[in-house]
């Protein structure tokens, strides 16, 4: 093979845009990092930064289950718009806003190396970004170990002029500012308080400074660091009520640079971190055989040339690492865990009817249980508010999880007319999917999921209650996000994505649930199969009479083939064809990046490798990613977005290796442009770890090292045969990549 690939990207000139910083994150803080010598902005996030909005009573779920017999009716009696009056009458409202906390700004007010050559870096394996010119060099990284942001600016004499600037783009006028600022035997203290309008809320971030060599005297609203060779800053932000004891906090954070080794130096703190960051970075590599020259180049160079293995490589390593940078407290947001603008586009919140879903589909195989606890985190945390939709909306038990929500608070308040999310049932499902996956890859079952996933049944339990002519079960009203037939309004029947969603859920839970098995099993049985329409293609409605509308984004019909294993070539061919049609129908709508991906996901699934060459080349070719690496929702860098960045892991897994618990699928979807390669570390769903070596003569090694002894169907582009796999023995297996 080649060289090592570079895990890493750099850029010869600071960020001029915040959207273009490098970013770093320990999933709850994050930063973004400009790199700019004379003035430096290091803006720094939280996870936990919502806005409120002081209006509690509209993020509560409407209360329509005493109206929702009489909607059935009418939806089952061919009055398609019935759906409509299934509200509360309450107007569209976004779920409460992501938002940055402030920028720690860094002026240095007599640079003496104006002309000396620049560069700035972010190192993946490692979390740390970094900037150097001439004699100045910044280091920041946000650690894992100490959950806190630290940055080391060294140069001869150095003079900084350091303070915590809440001035951000759509800050709001009425945020109550309060700065602090108090030398300390290191060097000084500052903080800034800043209370959210007509609340009681609030959040406080403390910078400890450090200075070496040079003296330090207060400049409100910060401090003046002079004649120094280094600065050491250490920062933090809480969101609270009432007020912070920032004497405390700055007290935790001289503990830091106190601990033994005494005293701490940045490199003390970075190695605490690496032990947990480049643990979890390194188990999972692709090379892709790339040009040395191309790899070298800067990302902006890099992103226009996108035929480039080197570019491949590069966003799958940036992929990976930005999605562990920003999954914690919480998995990450439409934004990761960065934003520079308090007027985040959709609120900067979780949504959950495809986004979130395609963010972390990379976890379980690219061996980022991290990423999955975050989303496991989420999940937990607001079932309670799952159950409240559940009985408000529909009057049933279990669960109904929301199609946004800003972290906080589960329920089910953001709908309309064209977005009647309430009536969208499989969310439930979906997110407990991965949890479900990670289960399966180590072997043991986490009792919360299976806790979960008796609600999800429950739910269904409940709701599943009307029948049609045949006798099968009807999803009434039905949803299937963010389409509506071509006849008929959003509020529908027998959505594609309802009716496997119900199934796998009922089915899963079975398996899980000895004592109910029979009766979940029974009810799953009595649900509808999926409809052929008059083109050949898998019907996004299930319910006769109902036309397709092809040209949108979102592929949410297709949800048996991927992320479920519902439908495939193997065990359902008919039904696999027809999801193959409905793929070659349907349209890129408003060119949204992740519908291009998921597209691919689905191509892969389907073993259509130029299909998924054509996706990826969608996304490459136009303009989705700024220099920092960080993605966009739409073309030509617009809407910072990290759906695209996120999600092109788990594409370029996916067209290399599949798994489920009872079998092993190599090389489904490999394109002509990645003739040679190698895949380490990935993780199976039947309990193994795998390398994977393909060469452009068409052969391909897979290395499997499982931990569970069992039998499992392989297949290749050879065709089927059983492997006999042994708990501890390495198998190797050479295959036919074409």
């Amino acid at each position: 093979m080649s060289a090592t690939p570079v895990h890493g990207t750099w850029e010869p000139e600071p960020a001029a845009r915040w959207e273009d910083a490098f970013l770093s994150g320990n999933g709850h803080h994050g930063a973004l990092v400009h790199g700019d010598p004379d003035s430096d902005r290091v803006i720094v996030t939280h996870h936990t930064l919502v806005r409120p909005d002081g209006d509690d009573e509209h993020h509560r779920p409407p209360a329509l289950a005493a109206g929702l017999p009489a909607i059935q009716d009418r939806l089952l009696a061919g009055e398609w718009t019935a759906a409509e009056d299934f509200t509360d009458g309450r107007p569209l409202r976004w779920v409460r806003p992501f938002h940055p906390a402030f920028q720690l700004r860094l002026d240095r007010p007599f640079p003496d190396d104006a002309h000396a050559p620049y560069r700035r870096a972010v190192d993946f394996a490692t979390g740390e970004t970094t900037a150097t010119r001439g004699s100045w060099t910044s280091r920041v990284f946000v650690s894992r170990a100490d959950d806190v942001i630290v940055q080391h600016v060294t140069a001869p004499h150095l003079t900084l002029e350091l303070s915590l600037d809440p001035r951000l783009p759509g800050a709001p006028a009425g945020l109550g500012i309060g700065h602090g600022a108090v030398l300390t035997p290191e060097g000084a203290l500052l903080t800034l308080r800043a209370r959210y309008p007509g609340s009681d809320l609030a959040y406080t971030g403390v910078t400890l400074v450090a200075v070496t060599g040079g003296t330090t005297k207060l400049v409100p609203p910060g401090v003046l660091a002079e004649g120094a060779t280094g600065v050491l800053l250490l920062t933090r932000v809480h969101r609270h009520t009432g007020e912070l004891d920032a004497v405390a906090e700055g007290r935790a954070l001289r503990g830091l640079l106190h601990e033994a080794p005494y005293p701490a130096s940045y490199d003390d703190l970075l190695a605490r971190h690496l032990d947990r960051h480049r643990t979890a970075y390194d188990r999972v590599t692709l090379d892709l055989a790339a040009d040395p020259a191309e790899r070298a180049l800067p990302g902006s160079e890099l992103l226009a040339r996108p035929h480039s293995p080197a570019l491949l490589e590069r966003l799958f390593a940036a992929g990976r690492y930005h999605l562990l940078s920003a999954s914690g407290l919480l998995p990450p947001r439409l934004t990761g865990l960065w934003t520079g603008d308090w007027n985040t586009a959709w609120s900067g919140a979780f949504t959950t009817n495809a986004n979130l879903n395609l963010q972390t589909a990379s976890a379980a195989a690219a061996a980022l249980p991290e990423v999955t606890e975050a989303h496991a985190a989420l999940v937990h945390r607001q079932l309670p508010h799952w159950r409240d939709n559940a009985r408000a909306i529909f009057g049933t038990r279990g669960a109904v999880a929301p199609s946004h929500t800003d972290g906080a608070c589960g329920h089910t308040c953001h709908f309309n007319r064209e977005y009647p999310l309430h009536l969208w049932t499989a969310g439930a499902d979906w997110l407990l999917k991965p949890l479900v996956d990670h289960d399966e890859c180590h072997g043991v079952q986490d009792p919360r999921t299976t806790a979960a996933l008796a609600e999800a049944a429950l739910f269904y339990e409940d709701f599943l209650t009307r029948t049609d002519d045949a006798g099968h079960l009807v999803v009434v009203p039905s949803y299937s996000p963010e389409n509506r037939p071509a006849n008929a309004s959003w509020g529908a029947l027998n959505a594609a994505m309802d009716l496997s969603a119900a199934r796998h859920a009922l089915l899963t839970a079975a398996d899980r649930h000895p004592l109910h098995a029979d009766r979940w099993r029974a009810l799953a049985d009595r649900l509808p199969p999926h409809r052929t329409n008059a083109d050949g293609a898998l019907a996004e409605w299930a319910w006769p009479g109902l036309e397709d509308t092809y040209d949108h984004r979102h592929l949410s019909h297709l949800y048996g083939v991927w992320p479920l294993d519902e439908i495939n070539p193997y065990d359902t061919p008919g039904l696999a064809r027809a999801a193959h049609r409905a793929l070659e129908l349907r349209g890129a709508e408003n060119d949204s990046a992740h519908g291009h991906l998921h597209h691919a996901l689905v191509a892969a699934r389907l073993r259509d490798g130029a299909r998924v060459a054509h996706a990826l080349g969608r996304v490459l070719g136009g303009d989705f990613f700024h220099a920092s690496l960080m993605s966009a929702h739409y073309p030509h860098r617009d809407v910072y977005n990290a759906d695209a960045a996120h999600a092109l892991p788990a594409v370029l897994v996916e067209m290399l290796v599949q798994s489920t618990p009872g079998r092993l699928v190599l090389l489904p979807a490999l394109p002509d442009s990645c003739p040679r390669g190698e895949l380490r570390g990935v993780r199976t769903r039947f309990g193994a770890s795998l390398d994977l070596t393909w060469t452009p003569d068409g052969g391909a090694t897979a290395v499997l090292r499982p931990d569970r002894t069992r039998r499992i169907e392989l297949r290749t582009p050879s065709g089927a045969e059983p492997l006999d796999l042994v708990a501890g023995e390495d198998r190797v297996i050479s295959v036919k990549a074409r």
